[in-house]
């Protein structure tokens, strides 16, 4: 069988890596215009949806999303979610009707092609630089009053595959609360298993998502930043099991 499995694993990669290509080189002119301006961000993100929604069904994904509340388009939000695969860009891009921001690790940008748009829309990030997490907090700031909401994934990064879940890092809930934006947490049930970052791996099937009810922040300050924290990573971690992190 595994003579069998590797290369239909290794095809379904370089799958994946074509269907990310096919769309960006398709709509090139389109993805150039829209991120001229800063203020047709919102045309942006609807082509972006466009790519993410082509890869996740190209691949064989079929993604079910359940929604607790609904966010309202004329305000701005701190959607989080648990990281653990190569597709939870594209998860979360169908998820999330209302245009957000990425804050991502800069490495990514090195990708080819797709590292264009993402370092000309996303905020980066060097976690290893002090000057760089201040930055994010004054282009974040930026962009929440254009009407924008934020996306981060708090765990800093996907963890190791037998983590459940990592900790989180303060950085998404203090932005929130200075900016008293609700934080919704979303959890993606299937994303490590349909698409994992362990090369030789991963299936069609379906890819659940679920939009939590959401966490005001109205009134916090930042001394309620590691309760926030806290409650908002129980919440996701209760939802993939309740298995402790290091399980």
């Amino acid at each position: 069988m595994a003579i069998i499995k590797y290369p239909l694993w290794l095809l379904y990669r370089i799958w994946f890596h074509l269907l990310v290509a096919i769309p960006i080189i398709v709509m090139f002119p389109l993805l150039i215009i829209s991120i001229s301006r800063e203020k047709w961000y919102p045309y942006f993100f609807k082509l972006a949806r466009i790519w993410a929604k082509f890869i996740l069904i190209g691949m064989g994904f079929r993604y079910i999303i359940k929604r607790d509340e609904t966010p309202d388009p004329k305000k701005s939000y701190m959607f989080v979610a648990n990281h653990t695969s190569m597709a939870d860009i594209m998860m979360m891009l169908v998820t999330v009707d209302n245009p957000f921001v990425f804050v991502g690790k800069q490495e990514l940008a090195k990708i080819p092609l797709f590292g264009f748009f993402y370092k000309r829309t996303c905020i980066l990030v060097d976690r290893s630089s002090a000057k760089s997490r201040q930055a994010v907090f004054l282009r974040a700031q930026r962009r929440l009053k254009q009407g924008v909401s934020i996306c981060i994934f708090p765990e800093g990064g996907v963890p190791e595959e037998h983590i459940v879940l990592d900790d989180f890092k303060d950085g998404a809930f203090r932005l929130a609360i200075n900016h008293q934006i609700p934080v919704v947490p979303i959890t993606f049930y299937d994303n490590k298993k349909r698409f994992s970052y362990t090369f030789f791996s991963g299936s069609p099937g379906k890819m659940r998502a679920r939009i939590h009810s959401f966490l005001p922040t109205k009134g916090l300050t930042s001394a309620d930043t590691k309760s926030l924290n806290q409650k908002t990573r129980n919440l996701i971690l209760n939802e993939l099991g309740g298995v402790s992190l290091k399980e």
